[in-house]
């Protein structure tokens, strides 16, 4: 699979999407579903902080939008496509691989993520490969400049780095 164009502009509108959110006390991170013929079926920000609950991440938020939208738990029929601004941490690469997304877009690498923002984005041995396996495709580090920038506006923000104490 290659990155084209299209999906560029995707993710350059996810980091436009997730700076909205973090100006709206949100964040940082956002996720859009598109489906085969490129309409948004749902989209949503992360609502940890705002919701206090710490499973409300930009992917899980959206994927339950779509499921509800669709009134389906069974994404895999309507072969969609996520975008998000960074990629998946732990929780999320779950969330994605049993929702049937059959496509995965992301910006931030995790290592980058961490590096700004201090979040713990989890331990994801092979998962590019486990999604392959099951039949799911992972294209990663788009715009990652463009989506570095959106998430040090959120360190500076002052907002909450959000994350269980050990």
């Amino acid at each position: 699979m290659t990155v084209t164009q299209q999906d560029k502009d995707r993710i350059l509108e996810v980091h436009k999407k997730t700076s909205n959110v973090i100006q709206q006390g949100c964040g940082p991170f956002f996720a859009s579903v598109y489906d085969e013929n490129g309409n948004i079926v749902a989209e949503a920000g992360n609502s940890v902080v705002n919701d206090k609950c710490p499973i409300y991440h930009a992917e899980v938020n959206a994927i339950r939008a779509t499921c509800k939208k669709l009134d389906t738990y069974d994404l895999a029929p309507y072969n969609l496509s996520l975008y998000v601004n960074a990629e998946p941490c732990i929780m999320c690469v779950g969330a994605i691989m049993w929702s049937g997304i059959k496509h995965v877009y992301y910006g931030v690498p995790s290592k980058r993520v961490e590096e700004i923002t201090g979040f713990d984005e989890g331990f994801k041995p092979n998962w590019h490969e486990e999604f392959a396996k099951r039949g799911i495709t992972v294209e990663g580090d788009i715009e990652v400049e463009a989506g570095e920038k959106v998430l040090e506006e959120y360190v500076n923000s002052g907002r909450e780095v959000y994350k269980p104490s050990r």
